[in-house]
């Protein structure tokens, strides 16, 4: 599926900062979920939503605060799409 440029190049900065030992994982688990959300939407490309809904729902608790540093180093808004959503036990 195709990405829109700018959230593609993003997403590429920031895999670049996640530690090597993760990095391939976080990658393809992230790629596969952000095109779900996008093809769910009907939306022609990936866009921002997409990845930051990916990376919110289905990054494991231990590495949420890491992730929340990397997506804002990399310039992803994830507060207009109403991220963090509070957890409920």
């Amino acid at each position: 599926m195709e990405w829109e440029t700018t959230t593609q190049n993003r997403f590429k900065e920031m895999v670049a900062k996640i530690p090597l030992f993760h990095r391939r994982i976080t990658e393809e688990a992230v790629i596969n979920r952000a095109e779900e959300y996008a093809k769910k939407r009907n939306a022609a490309q990936v866009q921002e939503q997409d990845v930051i809904s990916a990376f919110f729902l289905d990054v494991p608790s231990p590495f949420y605060s890491m992730m929340v540093r990397l997506l804002e180093q990399s310039g992803f808004d994830y507060k207009k799409y109403g991220f963090p959503k509070n957890k409920k036990s």
